[in-house]
C-alpha cells in the first residue's frame, strides 16, 4: 500500500507521511495521529527492499512480525493512555524495522497472526501471560505494575507515582484525600494508601471508590464526594476518570476540592481547569520496549529484564495549596 494513499486520507503530503512513519516530529501530534490511524487502517507496511536500496544494503532480510496483547483493556478507545501508548509503539515499530502482525486480546488465538514477539499493554492476568509463553518466549509487558521478572518488562512504577502525587497535595496542606480508581492488587492504590499511612493519616474508607476507572465512573464518584465535606483533595488513578470528576465539580467551586491523577493524557492539557496530573513517559517506555523485545528475539540476553522509567508531577491548574 503506498504512501501516497494514507496521504490522501489524511490531506498531506506523501513525504510528511514518510518521514511521521519513520519516527520524525515533523508535524503536529493531531496530523500524526491521523497518519498512524490511516497506515493501520490500510495495513501499511514500510517497502524493506526500497530502504536497504536506498541505504547501501546488501540482500533482504525478513523482518521480525510483533503483535500488541490488550491485556488491561478490550478497545483501544476504552482509555486513552493506553491509545497514545499504541501509537507510540507503531512508530517506534516502523522506525525500528519491525513489523506489525496486529492485535490480540485475551482469548484470542495467539498463533493466529504468526507473530515471533508481543508487545503486552496494561497489567497481564497468569494465564495470558502462560498463554503466550506457550508459543513464544519474546515477549515485553509496558506497565505500572512490576512483576516479579516473569518477563521482560518497561515499567513507571504506579505505586511512586501514586505517592508523588499524595505527597504533593501533603505539601501544600491537604490532609482529607480522596481516591477514585481500581484497588484491586493496583499498584497506584498501594501508593495512595502507603502514603497516608506514613504520615500518620487514617484510611478513611468513605472516601475511597473501587471503580473501573471510566470517565463515567470518575463523575459518579466525585458526585458523591461533593455532597460531603470530607475531603479537600482527590487522586483519581488515571486522567480519564479525573476528566469525569472534573465535569462533576464544574460550576461547584465553592467545595473547593483539587483533582490530581496518573498518566498525562493529551486531554489532560484540554480540561477546564487543566488536570494536573503524574506523567508516565509513554513515548520512551515505548522505545525501550521495542528496542528490548528486538535485542531478545536477536539473542542479546535471557535473563527477563526489567526497564523502570521515572515519573514527574505536571503542574497545571487543577491543584492548589489548602488555605
Amino acid at each position: 500500500m503506498s504512501l501516497k494513499r494514507i496521504a490522501q486520507m489524511v490531506g498531506v503530503s506523501p513525504s510528511t507521511v514518510s518521514r511521521v512513519l519513520a519516527g520524525q516530529n515533523c508535524a503536529s501530534q493531531p496530523v500524526r495521529d491521523a497518519i498512524f490511524r490511516a497506515a493501520q487502517q490500510l495495513g501499511y507496511q514500510p517497502n524493506q527492499a526500497a530502504r536497504q536500496l536506498r541505504s547501501g544494503g546488501g540482500q533482504l532480510q525478513a523482518r521480525p512480525r510483533v503483535a500488541v496483547v490488550l491485556a488491561r483493556i478490550h478497545a483501544l478507545d476504552a482509555d486513552p493512555f493506553f491509545l497514545e501508548l499504541y501509537r507510540a509503539l507503531e512508530k517506534e515499530l516502523y522506525g525500528q524495522e519491525m513489523e506489525f502482525a496486529g492485535i490480540l486480546r485475551e482469548g484470542d488465538d495467539l498463533s493466529a497472526k504468526g507473530a515471533e514477539g508481543f508487545l503486552i499493554l496494561g497489567r497481564c492476568s497468569e494465564k495470558l501471560l502462560g498463554a503466550i509463553r506457550a508459543v513464544t518466549g519474546n515477549a515485553v509487558g509496558l506497565w505500572r505494575n512490576p512483576l516479579n521478572f516473569e518477563v521482560d518488562e518497561v515499567v513507571c512504577d504506579g505505586a511512586k507515582a501514586a505517592a508523588m502525587a499524595v505527597e504533593h497535595l501533603l505539601e501544600l496542606g491537604h490532609r482529607k484525600i480522596a481516591y477514585i480508581g481500581d484497588c484491586s492488587y493496583e499498584s497506584r492504590y498501594v501508593g495512595y494508601c502507603e502514603s497516608l499511612i506514613r504520615h500518620n493519616l487514617p484510611l478513611n474508607y468513605r472516601v475511597i471508590f473501587p471503580t473501573d476507572q471510566s470517565e463515567e465512573a470518575g463523575f459518579q464518584a466525585m458526585e458523591k464526594l461533593l455532597a460531603g465535606d470530607e475531603v479537600t483533595a482527590v487522586l483519581c488513578a488515571n486522567d480519564i476518570s479525573a476528566v469525569g470528576a472534573l465535569r462533576a465539580a464544574k460550576g461547584r467551586r465553592g467545595k473547593g476540592v483539587c483533582v490530581i491523577a496518573i498518566d498525562d493524557i493529551d486531554q489532560a492539557q484540554e480540561t477546564r481547569p487543566m488536570l494536573t496530573t503524574v506523567r508516565i513517559p509513554r513515548e520512551d517506555m515505548a522505545h525501550m520496549a521495542v528496542a528490548l523485545l528486538k535485542d531478545r528475539m536477536a539473542g542479546g540476553h535471557r535473563e527477563c529484564l526489567r526497564v523502570e522509567l521515572p515519573c514527574r508531577i505536571m503542574h497545571r491548574e487543577s491543584v492548589w495549596p489548602r488555605t
